[in-house]
């Protein structure tokens, strides 16, 4: 439930929680694939004889691309130029491309040595907005500010690569950046420090487009503004649906994202001092227009997402770009929801090695299923032989 994990971020890296005079934090687990995949077979994959995989293949060929531009992408170059030559709209060369070249593995958490991990949802939402603070439009979109400093510890330390911090300057000392609370409520520092993209309608709105890392954003005059994830002030989240369960304002089963805009409705008066609680707090950069509205945003591969077929992942156990399937049921349901995605995204809350967020699309319909997706759920990547574990 989107009330309860933190935000999307893209790219994703494994940030502290602030810059500060503390030492840094353990460098988080990256395992080797011959730790946490098992071999598996096309027929041990539920439902995979009945999906339309042809919903997959624009998608994949985008990721290929990324993929082989790399250094790490060597061991997909090979069955990536053949995928040039396939017909997406063909069902079974579609099919026999992915039979044929690749093989499946099953996912496994090493410390348990189980195959079923946590699956939530994530989708593109929509506000309504304006250029110019006026009339309801009153609650501002920041870009990342001017004094906001990022510190790559693999620079300092190699052992630390893909690590960071966040803070600003105070003479010559780095401190950690302003919270949540103080963004919103200070007008003394921050002034002429802060870019604001646009002015919105509506705060819990844009603390869920906080969580979903972007969205678009109706204008006035009918336009469209698509926003995309560009900083964080480096402190952690706190999750506002656990703050409200434990002062008993909403159940556990109410704590779904559905549940916390219905509480802002009935509590506009404590609503800030909720959003307060979460100190961390995102900035947003403005994304150029997609001539293909039905895609989402980039993902962390700068792909753009396809609705139901993509997935955000852990690449310190998923490589991105790689053809995952998924076996899970749908939000609050036994019904199943078995297909191939796309692990073409990151997440703050994405943490371990059968974890994945599943990409729902954009809009109300869409955050719908969205907040109310916590499932149970099993992964197989699929592999060329040159990218098997050995």
């Amino acid at each position: 439930m989107l009330g309860t994990k933190s935000e999307k971020t893209k790219p994703t890296t494994p940030d502290s929680a602030a810059a500060s005079a503390t030492k840094p934090t353990t460098p988080p687990v990256r395992y080797e694939l011959s730790q946490i995949v098992q071999a598996a077979r096309f027929e041990d994959l539920p439902g995979w004889a009945t999906d339309d995989l042809r919903a997959t293949w624009p998608g994949f060929l985008q990721s290929c691309k990324t993929m082989t531009a790399k250094a790490s992408g060597a061991p997909w170059k090979r069955v990536c130029e053949i995928a040039k030559n396939i017909d997406g709209s063909d069902a079974d060369a579609v099919r026999a491309f992915y039979e044929g070249r690749l093989s499946p593995y099953a996912l496994v958490n090493p410390e348990t040595q189980s195959n079923d991990g946590l699956i939530t949802g994530y989708y593109e939402p929509l506000l309504r907005g304006s250029r110019k603070q006026d009339g309801a439009f009153q609650t501002p979109v920041l870009a990342v500010p001017t004094d906001l400093l990022t510190i790559e510890l693999g620079d300092l330390v190699p052992e630390l690569k893909n690590m960071r911090l966040r803070g600003r300057l105070e003479g010559n000392k780095v401190v950690p950046y302003a919270s949540r609370n103080d963004i919103v409520g200070q007008t003394g520092y921050r002034a002429g420090k802060d870019k604001v993209l646009l002015w919105v309608d509506d705060a819990v709105e844009l603390f869920f487009l906080q969580i979903q890392g972007s969205g678009r954003v109706k204008l006035p005059d009918g336009n469209m503004v698509r926003l995309g994830y560009a900083d964080q002030n480096g402190h952690p989240y706190r999750s506002v649906g656990r703050v409200l369960i434990d002062r008993g304002e909403l159940k556990a089963e109410e704590a779904s994202m559905q549940g916390i805009q219905g509480w802002a409705r009935k509590n506009p008066a404590k609503l800030n001092e909720l959003l307060s609680t979460n100190p961390s707090y995102v900035f947003f950069r403005e994304l150029p227009a997609n001539p293909n509205p039905d895609l989402g945003p980039p993902g962390a591969q700068g792909i753009p997402l396809t609705p139901e077929r993509s997935i955000a992942i852990d690449p310190k156990s998923t490589p991105l770009g790689v053809p995952v399937y998924l076996s899970t049921t749908k939000p609050n349901s036994s019904e199943p929801l078995n297909r191939l995605m796309l692990a073409q995204d990151t997440g703050g809350a994405i943490r371990g090695v059968v974890r994945a967020d599943f990409f729902w699309g954009f809009g109300p319909a869409a955050g719908e299923q969205a907040g109310k997706m916590k499932q149970s759920g099993r992964m197989w990547l699929l592999l060329p032989p040159e990218a098997a574990p050995r």
